[in-house]
């Protein structure tokens, strides 16, 4: 038998280099698709968690809370706002519309529990107060149903005001809204949903970044 000289096994080595130089580039190639893989999933995770249980990304429609947010104004509430604080009054916070809990809301805290608010002449008086409160955020002056309102706000529960007043969808009219809508029974059954309650709470509003950025904590 003839064996392979040394320039015959020489050659058939440079022969297999090419080879495993391709696989090594495959293998590479590989890996690098892997690693651009996990990337994504975990970014993807991490854009759920956030979405679900931190941040509420949320698209303004109505002119409800102008000047201070604006129709088509994008914003970030916080959804870890109140684990361990509760609302405060002038807070702006998103939440599930009693009405309709398909629908979220973003209003101003005006009552808290417990309270009485007396609205009266486009002023809110809190527990028979003599003072009105200051509200310098208001857009214009409230003119229309600025007067003859009384709540009395439950435990656990919120009453909440547009800052636009004379056009805002507000617990002024949630309770007739219920009754137009045969959510409602009567009148007495009704005023529940005049308030929002805790649980109905999402998170505050925070920031504003678009059109442009806008803390919302110090309105």
């Amino acid at each position: 038998m003839e064996e392979k000289g040394y320039f015959d096994t020489l050659q058939e080595t440079q022969e297999e280099a090419p080879q495993e130089q391709e696989t090594s580039k495959k293998r590479s190639l590989l890996r690098e698709l892997f690693g651009l893989a996990e990337i994504f999933v975990v970014a993807f995770l991490l854009a759920q968690v956030m979405t679900h249980f931190v941040l509420i990304n949320a698209e303004v429609p109505s002119e409800s809370m102008e000047r201070i947010i604006e129709p088509g104004d994008r914003l970030f509430g916080f959804r870890l706002a109140y684990m361990l604080d509760e609302p405060d009054r002038f807070d702006i916070v998103i939440f599930r519309y009693p009405v309709d809990e398909s629908q979220n809301f973003i209003k101003r805290v005006i009552g808290l529990p417990g309270e009485k608010v007396e609205i009266r002449e486009g002023r809110i008086y809190i527990d028979d107060g003599a003072v009105p409160l200051s509200e310098p955020y208001l857009p214009e002056a409230w003119t229309d149903d600025n007067d003859g309102y009384i709540f009395r706000v439950p435990d656990d529960c919120y009453l909440m005001l547009g800052d636009n007043r004379n056009i805002s969808l507000d617990a002024r009219f949630w309770a007739d809204q219920a009754l137009e809508d045969g959510i409602a029974k009567n009148e007495t059954d009704a005023k529940q949903y005049t308030y929002v309650h805790e649980d109905q709470i999402l998170g505050r509003a925070m920031l504003k970044y678009y059109p442009h950025f806008q803390s919302l904590l110090d309105y």
